[in-house]
């Protein structure tokens, strides 16, 4: 029986992985103009967060249509390729755009007079910082989805910890939302082209948070239904 469930556990891995290497090649394509550092970036960071979105629908799916219960087994394999998308988007950024200059992550520069360091993109330097969070954040998570953490921390200390998938999903919305409305890092340059996403990212939130409160109402009013019955 354990050799089964390791089987069906490898084979998801497989699948939710295969399923977001299409994903994250899709994006790659649709920003085939942009330079290769800024495409991969972006590329891997949406994949990151539409695997997220899956992860945050998947229980509210199966509290409206009981039938959706059978995804929930895939939500441990999302939740850990969501990371590792999320990590390689981070290692692009860090490799090339900021070259390794943490302080610029943050939105310091150097000061050629001086050398030291001057904070001057205050909403670039916040927006990474969301970022960099909610990748601790989910790394925790990740390292945390396995049966041998569930035995250690205790069935209902590590449903708690799991469950706090609503603070990272908080965070990497916040972070998504500011690169995508709110940055520009130069007002000497010509404004860009608005990032095609804008929309489907806007839609993609509001259909999780949708699907969220029509859970929410789903099983209120079964409960209240069952406490009249009774």
């Amino acid at each position: 029986m354990a050799v089964r469930r390791d089987r069906f556990w490898l084979w998801r891995h497989l699948g939710v992985g295969a399923a977001a290497l299409a994903v994250m090649y899709l994006f790659r394509e649709s920003r085939a103009e942009w330079s290769p550092m800024h495409a991969w970036n972006r590329a891997l960071g949406d994949a990151s967060l539409v695997l997220l979105a899956v992860a945050m629908s998947t229980g509210p799916l199966a509290r409206i249509w009981p039938a959706a219960a059978r995804l929930l087994p895939w939500r441990r394999e999302i939740g850990i390729w969501t990371v590792v998308y999320g990590a390689a988007h981070t290692l692009v950024i860090l490799d090339g755009w900021v070259e390794w200059d943490l302080p610029r992550l943050f939105g310091f520069l150097r000061n050629p007079n001086t050398g030291g360091y001057v904070m001057v993109l205050h909403g670039f330097g916040l927006g990474n910082a969301l970022g960099v969070l909610a990748l601790v954040y989910g790394t925790v998570l990740a390292l945390t989805s396995n049966n041998l953490s569930q035995r250690i921390l205790g069935g209902s200390t590590w449903k708690f910890l799991q469950l706090s998938t609503y603070t990272l999903w908080m965070l990497s919305v916040t972070h998504t939302a500011y690169f995508l409305y709110l940055h520009f890092l130069d007002f000497h340059r010509q404004v860009p082209a608005p990032n095609w996403l804008q929309a489907p990212f806007a839609v993609l939130v509001l259909a999780v948070l949708a699907l969220q409160t029509w859970a929410f109402w789903a099983t209120w009013r079964r409960r209240t239904k069952r406490s009249l019955a009774a």
